[in-house]
């Protein structure tokens, strides 16, 4: 059992950690300028990082050849090989090497791997002499704490904090100069690197074809660490394994870029064996043939090599982009978002290296945006992989008590959801005011901090569709409106706009009463059983209507109709057929409409008197691959002057239930939303999400209610009505 996590204390503590925050923002803010700009050579991004992911996907199919291979190439340059199951063998193996080839300094270069197995706690224990020789490691372990990064460790840092360790370590006062603690670090260091018997590195990739091991840094200690000691130690998992020399571009054409914007580090090392080591013994110089242990550690990783679902995660390089760019890491930083690997790929580590109790303290962290998959160099669908390991996990051990009785009593009952809605809406009548709950009572006040929350409406959709229903023209093309829980009961006037648009194109709009919620909550939360049973419902209602299209106007819907539902049944003997027929109809409102327009000649370009910009749904941009056709429609449109805002497609922190579970992250991830959407000067703010126009209203209701937040059928209805 993983020791139980305070949480929401340690978000708290770091979101009121000015440092942090300092360094965090500002990393955030220029690194995917500076990636690009690393990049800016390079024909193909796309192609490199299909280079990369196809290669080790490969190897990953062939791990146990590859491993074979490596091992007897190591073999055959006299290295020693140890496979090691776990991180106790690894331990109890070295501590034997040190015995006998006595040992009693050690210097290490920076290691994930060495960090996941806590190796250095085993030295110190045992009366050995051990330090890290990466500065930012060295710091860290001065100070007692974990790395908060893989690439960058102590990012966590500012330079007085620095030099505090470094003074309190020295015994001796160091200023906050980043010039003079280096030169200090080099002195101090090279002491180390001299005297120890063994240097123990990890690797970033190992070549089965010749033996050899890389390492990309941009500091000097690798190398030392790895020439100067008479035992050299490599400790490297299973998924740096990659078959040939030629591949390991493959990996420094990406790695660099991405970890650190540069184009290639300070130094790329590459160690083909043991290689001879001159040093004095009775005064006098000797050379004699250094020694190599290659140790090769499981720890979970073979298994997540043959787990069908899993096994991508292989193709994960640990250059930290994926952190670089997640805004749930960029606000509170890998201690709290993580265990021992941080961020998104570090939960899914945690729960295939660890445990799943350790991961699924915070794997919900993950607020599903995407944004870690577009920089990733190996293609790694985090988002996938840790909904994969959450429906593990509730599988094994259930749901609480609150959501198991959410979900599987009311969410998958579409009478009783629906009737608690529209009780819903009477019953908030003392705290709303036009479409707002701007205040609520006791300890509920929280989450009216920063922004409103939106009302449930007096009359959902489903109780207008009749009377719009009459207007519907008589057509060949039969679409149906999937409407969700928000534009049914929260925007019913959206809906509204949405089925008028679609008439106006001539489509007869059909509207199947037995449909409810996607299942998205209960799907995000794991519950793939629920959510299975929710599916079902809702295909049984749109196959009854007999439709030629089925429209969503909210992307998250969209995403879960036609992509989730078919992995939901895949392998069904009845339902896979059934579940492929329906998303196969699925359409986004204004990628459909767009089509629609473009073919009808009505996509042209005005300029309206309402400047107006436009936010990127997470779903929409990278889930459904939609960010043109918006734009093109509020081109189109009479009312509008679009204009862009600056990271239109950064989260806006609503992601369902993340943005009231998680309030405290939500708002700063809103707040710099508003601040983007201010910063153009438009009076308006465009969305085709119903989730993020709940999120921005609320926002904007509070901090800049001057500013209209419209989804792009509204406005678009509007047109036609004008």
């Amino acid at each position: 059992m993983a020791e139980q996590r305070n949480l929401k204390k340690e978000i708290d503590t770091k979101l009121h950690d000015e440092v942090l925050q300092d360094a965090l923002s500002r990393f955030a803010d220029q690194y995917p300028e500076a990636r690009l700009r690393s990049y800016a050579n390079v024909d193909s991004i796309e192609g490199l990082r299909d280079d990369l992911r196809d290669m080790k996907q490969w190897t990953v199919h062939h791990i146990e050849q590859v491993a074979d291979e490596f091992e007897a190439s190591v073999k055959a340059r006299s290295g020693h090989f140890f496979r090691a199951k776990d991180g106790d063998e690894v331990k109890k193996y070295l501590l034997q090497i040190c015995k006998e080839q006595n040992v009693k300094r050690i210097v290490k270069s920076k290691s994930m791997a060495s960090e996941e197995i806590h190796l250095n706690e085993v030295f110190e224990n045992a009366g050995l002499h051990v330090r890290e020789t990466d500065l930012g490691e060295w710091m860290l372990a001065v100070a007692d704490q974990k790395p908060s990064h893989m690439v960058m460790p102590a990012i966590h840092l500012n330079r007085k904090q620095c030099a505090g360790f470094f003074s309190h370590e020295l015994k001796e006062e160091v200023p906050p100069d980043i010039p003079y603690m280096i030169q200090t670090a080099r002195r101090v260091l090279r002491e180390e690197f001299l005297s120890a018997d063994m240097g123990i590195t990890g690797a970033n990739f190992g070549i089965a074809e010749n033996g050899a091991i890389g390492l990309v840094t941009n500091e000097g200690n690798a190398r030392l660490v790895t020439t100067l000691p008479r035992i050299h130690v490599v400790l490297i998992g299973y998924e740096k394994l990659i078959p040939k020399v030629e591949d390991a571009a493959k990996i420094l054409r990406l790695l660099p870029r991405n970890g650190t914007c540069q184009r290639m580090t300070s130094y790329m090392t590459m160690v083909d064996g043991p290689t001879p080591v001159i040093h004095k013994v009775d005064g006098k110089w000797v050379e004699e043939e250094r020694q190599q242990y290659v140790i090769l550690l499981d720890n979970g990783r073979l298994d997540a090599a043959h787990d069908e679902k899993m096994n991508s995660v292989y193709q994960c390089v640990r250059c930290a982009s994926c952190l670089n760019v997640c805004p749930i890491w960029t606000l509170v930083g890998g201690h709290v978002y993580g265990h021992i690997y941080s961020g998104g790929i570090g939960a899914i580590l945690t729960g295939l290296l660890h445990n799943m109790d350790a991961f699924s303290q915070f794997s919900d962290l993950c607020i599903g945006c995407r944004r870690c998959t577009t920089v990733c160099p190996g293609k790694v669908p985090i988002p996938d992989l840790i909904d994969e390991l959450r429906s593990r996990y509730v599988k094994e051990h259930g749901l609480a008590l609150p959501e198991k009785a959410a979900f599987q009593k009311i969410l998958a009952n579409r009478k009783i959801f629906h009737t608690l809605l529209r009780l819903g809406s009477v019953a908030q009548k003392p705290v709303a005011s036009k479409g707002f709950i701007r205040h609520l009572p006791l300890f509920f006040a929280g989450m009216t901090k920063g922004r409103s929350l939106p009302a449930i409406a007096d009359v959902p959709f489903r109780d207008r569709y009749a009377e719009l229903a009459k207007k519907n023209p008589r057509s060949s093309l039969k679409v149906a409106f999937f409407s969700g829980c928000n534009l049914d009961f929260v925007f019913p006037g959206t809906s509204v706009s949405v089925v008028k648009v679609l008439q106006d194109l001539g489509a007869e709009v059909l509207f199947p009463m037995e449909q409810s919620c996607c299942g998205k909550p209960v799907l995000g939360m794991g519950d793939r059983d629920t959510g299975r049973k929710i599916a079902k419902k809702n295909i049984e209602a749109f196959e009854s209507c007999g439709a030629d299209v089925i429209i969503s106007a909210c992307p998250t819907c969209a995403e879960t109709l036609s992509h989730t539902y078919r992995e939901l049944f895949r392998g069904d003997p009845v339902w896979e057929k059934r579940a492929e027929a329906f998303a196969s109809k699925v359409r986004e409102f204004t990628s459909f409409v767009a089509e629609k327009y473009e073919q009808q000649g009505r996509l042209q370009n005005v300029n309206g008197p309402h400047k107006t910009t436009y936010h990127d749904s997470c779903h929409m941009k990278r889930g459904l691959g939609i960010f043109e056709q918006p734009r093109a429609l509020l081109a189109t449109a009479k009312s509008t002057s679009f204009v862009e805002m600056k990271n239109p497609d950064k989260c806006c922190g609503m992601a369902g239930a993340f943005g009231i579970k998680y309030s405290e992250i939500s708002l700063p991830m809103l707040t710099e939303k508003i601040q983007n959407i201010k910063a153009t000067g438009a009076d308006t703010v465009a969305v085709a999400c119903p989730a993020c126009m709940m999120q921005l209203r609320g926002g904007l209701d509070q901090q800049a209610p001057e500013i209209r937040v419209r989804h792009i059928a509204d406005i678009l209805a509007e047109d036609i009505e004008s």
